[in-house]
């Protein structure tokens, strides 16, 4: 049977992928910072808790997670979150985090991925990109440069890896309605066209994991029919 890991399992695109992949009795171990967000009631679900701004952490996580499953060969990389100001409004500590959560941690846990598909000679990555990587935006800095580095790293990924039967596979979705948008200014308007639905992401996710073993997707851009925003006042925590 295939087991999953999925990074960022307790809310937005992780969750949905979680559920999916649990519908059809695929064993998920979800990693997240708080999984009260998504107390899932299957017993094919297997959460830890980790913080994947704290690098250093990871490769005792990531070799935690494979001696406990072994039979991993789905990785689903997906978590981070958004921050989009001008540059000098960042910290360098700011800037330091922002990447190691979303650039960083998708390559170092990629690193102990790959290797652990390389010795089954069999896996498939999934990373979550953004439209992001594509064109660079107005306060969209840091988020650009991740998303931009990210595809990079999946462009030599995929190359490196191709002949040990390891697929990998970038998704650059535009606006998903998620709580990714609680903490910022912006969200899509509620209208169904501003945005896509993190259902849409998982089918397209689960779907890719039925093509046949010798063709590779390589990237998969998605977007909203139409791109209105909502601008409302941040929620700032207590």
């Amino acid at each position: 049977m295939k087991k999953v890991l999925i990074t960022g399992s307790s809310s937005g695109i992780g969750r949905a992928t979680a559920e999916l992949f649990l519908k059809n009795d695929i064993p998920v171990v979800g990693v997240a910072r708080q999984h009260e967000k998504f107390s899932h009631k299957s017993e094919l679900y297997m959460p830890i808790t980790a913080d994947l701004s704290k690098i250093e952490r990871l490769p005792q996580l990531s070799n935690e997670i494979l001696k406990n499953h072994p039979d991993i060969d789905i990785f689903v990389s997906n978590a981070g979150y958004g921050d989009f100001q001008p540059i000098e409004n960042f910290s360098t500590k700011q800037i330091q985090n922002f990447l190691n959560v979303n650039l960083i941690s998708h390559i170092t846990l990629c690193r102990f991925m790959v290797s652990h598909m390389k010795y089954k000679k069999n896996g498939t990555i999934f990373i979550i990109g953004s439209e992001s990587s594509l064109s660079g935006g107005k306060k969209g800095t840091l988020y650009s440069a991740a998303k931009f580095g990210l595809r990079g790293f999946c462009q030599a990924l995929r190359d490196e890896v191709a002949t040990s039967g390891i697929r990998v596979c970038l998704l650059n979705p535009g606006f998903v309605r998620t709580p990714f948008f609680e903490s910022l200014n912006f969200e899509p308007k509620e209208t169904e066209n501003n945005a896509i639905e993190p259902e849409d992401i998982a089918k397209i996710i689960h779907d890719l994991l039925h093509t046949r073993i010798g063709t590779n997707i390589d990237e998969v851009n998605l977007s909203p029919t139409t791109k209105s925003l909502n601008f409302k006042p941040v929620k700032k925590d207590n």
